[in-house]
């Protein structure tokens, strides 16, 4: 029984490497494919492939998540009075850089504001200038700063599939059963 079982582990290692293989040489042609169309094409139209791509991920950047996110992480006091996104980009999750200019009545705020923003893990913010408002009808100072945005994951279903699926294998685990 136990040779069978060899017998059949050695079979399936056999299959598995095998797809392996083949895999690995069709990733190699799809390669070689990219990097046949990339020299095909002209400068011109590198950059405006560039910009398509810029333009793809500025559209799946979520402009009412970003206010709804970030109405969470002000405290009240703190008002904005500008909000601009340098860049947008999409590799593992989308990232956007912003310039966020608030006023506050007390830099504790804004310190505290900060840190809370970093702790969240949304936001990463830095304080890059701060301005006195006074003479423009209005009391307080003005703080510049620099901010990543990192949207959580909006899917609780996919977390919840995952959390069944991790709790399905240590289970399956625990008492020696596979799932097939």
């Amino acid at each position: 029984m136990i040779l069978r079982w060899t017998g059949q582990a050695r079979s399936q290692a056999d299959t598995v490497q095998a797809d392996i293989n083949t895999l690995k040489q069709q990733d190699q042609a799809l390669k070689a494919q990219a990097a046949a169309v990339t020299n095909s094409l002209t400068q011109e139209q590198q950059q405006t492939l560039a910009a398509a791509h810029v333009l793809v991920d500025r559209k799946r950047f979520s402009w009412s998540r970003l206010f709804a996110d970030l109405e969470a992480a002000l405290p009240g006091n703190v008002r904005v009075t500008r909000i601009s996104v340098r860049d947008v980009a999409a590799r593992d999750q989308t990232l956007a850089e912003l310039d966020l200019t608030v006023v506050s009545k007390n830099a504790a705020t804004i310190t505290d504001m900060i840190s809370q923003m970093d702790r969240a893990g949304t936001f990463q913010a830095e304080l890059r200038a701060q301005n006195l408002q006074k003479g423009r009808g209005e009391s307080g100072t003005e703080y510049e700063l620099y901010v990543v945005y990192r949207p959580r994951s909006s899917s609780s279903a996919e977390n919840q599939t995952r959390e069944l699926a991790s709790a399905e294998a240590s289970l399956a685990a625990s008492t020696g059963v596979r799932n097939e």
